[in-house]
């Protein structure tokens, strides 16, 4: 194994335990949790069977080199993470939005009170 492996396979099992401490903390949902061990899980076997996994995945892809291959299933990780991002981007967006509207209406219902009362004095 070269030293790079070894750096790889340290840092990905770091990772590995800073998932299961946010998910112990209750700052990770179970799919959060599952999401992310099964992305460091490959990873992992990705560092220790670099060559082994390349070539799979080259053969698998049908591309002519193995770095190919990781190269392109890492663009493709990317994406999905890009894709999980915005949903979660756009569904805060929403609810916030949703929010503004719920507490705007309050506000002028607050405030239509206060002028009746103001006009009762």
């Amino acid at each position: 194994m070269y030293a790079v492996q070894y750096i790889a396979i340290v840092v990905v099992l770091a990772l590995m335990l800073y998932v299961l401490g946010k998910y112990g903390k209750k700052e990770f949902e179970w799919g959060d949790f599952l999401f992310w061990e099964a992305i460091l899980l490959g990873l992992l076997v990705v560092a220790i069977f670099p060559l082994e996994m390349a070539n799979e995945i080259r053969k698998l892809l049908g591309l002519g080199r193995g770095l190919d291959a990781l190269f392109v299933l890492a663009i493709g990780l990317s994406y999905l993470l890009i894709l999980k991002v915005y949903v979660a981007v756009d569904r805060t967006e929403r609810e916030i939005t949703e929010l503004t509207r719920k507490i705007a209406i309050e506000m002028e219902e607050i405030n239509r009170r206060l002028e009746e009362i103001n006009e009762k004095l």
